[in-house]
């Protein structure tokens, strides 16, 4: 009896291709226990600002009933603003000269002048941040005043939530890094394992097929026949290819190479092997244009965009290659077809793996594109345009040194 598989395929790859999405979840869950977070502690805040000015009013209440009943400023110093030990205050005249202070550092090692001068501009501070509460002396209607501002703690307690996000995201920032790299490594990894794995495979039916077409040659039935030449082109095709692979499980050699040339003879092969309704057409400024390349896998890179092309256009179309001098030691080779393009909503997912508009695809054509010029050659490939049912560009940049 057959087992069932709970995960199915297509389950699986609409998690994957729908990662971006459940990037966007977190980013939302983290923002709502972040802003949660800020939220009550600045609730936490403005309870503890109403204590603190509860306090200072409370203080300055005890002041004014203690001057008007005439106790000993040294009592009103000792049991009233001594007992304070965290509230900033200043105690000053309606001149707004100081009187006394509490919990203000200052520089005692200068004059009087200076110290007062010093504590008025800290008055301007906590005059924007708090009013000052007015005292009332005896019954002619002569006033001091109460400046205060939050305690330390307060201000601690404000300002705690934005570090201790802070820190969270760079801590988070460093292990997305890390897990980055660490998914990197293993993608590379695989990447390198199955391309060795694959040159390997191909390397016996390669040698028996070679020994085969030796023998072929030696026979006169076969010795004039066309059938030996396509044999001996099809073995060139696939010992190139198990050299791409080669290439892909090591680190290629890059080498000076004619582009225009190289991409000429990639072309000449492709157009008896695709739909003759297919015109190709490549262009250049120049047919002496250079660049660092590993021929075999630059080739592979454009026979994928070339096969991707034919299929959008479903075999009827043009094909426009085009190759530029750029400035900064650049290339561009831009590949353009007429085909039923890219929906902006898609393009930035082209060189995902799994991505694919084919029903049998496997979505990692232009994943290894990508690879190979990104990683191999230190160039870029992206989208340069595309419209629906109008076309779509690709371009490489490449370097024209090492």
């Amino acid at each position: 009896m057959a087992i069932s598989n709970p995960f199915k395929e297509s389950e699986v790859l609409d998690i994957y291709k729908n990662k971006s999405m459940l990037k966007w979840i977190v980013l939302a869950v983290s923002i709502f226990i972040s802003t949660g977070s800020i939220l009550y502690t600045n609730v936490l805040v403005e309870q503890l600002k109403d204590t603190e000015r509860r306090y200072i009013n409370l203080f300055a209440k005890s002041l004014e009933n203690t001057i008007n009943e005439d106790v000993n400023l040294t009592f009103l110093t000792q049991e009233i603003i001594a007992p304070n030990t965290s509230i900033p205050v200043i105690w000053a005249d309606a001149d707004g000269n100081p009187i006394d202070t509490r919990n203000i550092e200052v520089d005692s090692t200068r004059g009087i002048a200076h110290i007062n001068a010093q504590l008025k501009e800290e008055m301007k501070i906590m005059e924007d941040i708090y009013t000052p509460i007015p005292i009332q002396i005896s019954d002619d209607n002569d006033f001091q005043y109460i400046y205060y501002k939050n305690s330390f703690l307060l201000t601690q307690l404000t300002t705690y939530p934005y570090i201790q996000l802070s820190v969270i995201a760079i801590f988070g920032f460093i292990a997305y890094l890390a897990f980055s790299y660490s998914k990197t490594a293993e993608q590379n990894r695989v990447w390198v394992g199955l391309a060795k794995e694959t040159a390997h495979q191909l390397g016996t039916p390669l040698s028996s097929l070679m020994a085969w077409l030796e023998h072929l040659k030696l026979d006169n039935d076969f010795k004039d026949q066309a059938l030996v030449e396509e044999l001996e082109k099809d073995i060139a095709r696939l010992q190139m290819i198990t050299e791409r692979f080669s290439n892909i499980g090591s680190v290629p050699v890059l080498n000076e190479e004619n582009v225009p040339k190289l991409i000429n003879t990639i072309i000449n092969y492709l157009r008896p092997r695709i739909s003759s309704k297919v015109n190709i057409r490549v262009d250049t400024i120049s047919e002496n244009i250079i660049a660092k390349i590993n021929a075999p896998l630059f080739e592979w890179v454009i026979e994928n965009l070339c096969k991707n092309a034919v299929d959008a256009m479903s075999g009827v179309g043009n094909l426009h290659i085009k190759v530029m001098r750029g400035s900064d030691y650049k290339v561009f080779v831009d590949i353009t077809d007429d085909g039923k393009g890219i929906p902006k909503s898609k393009i930035k997912q082209v060189f995902h793996a799994g991505f694919t508009t084919k029903k049998r695809g496997w979505g990692l054509g232009l994943t290894l594109v990508k690879r190979i010029i990104e990683i191999y050659h230190s160039g870029r490939i992206f989208v340069r345009s595309s419209e629906p049912d109008v076309g779509t560009t690709f371009r490489i940049v490449l370097s024209t040194k090492l």
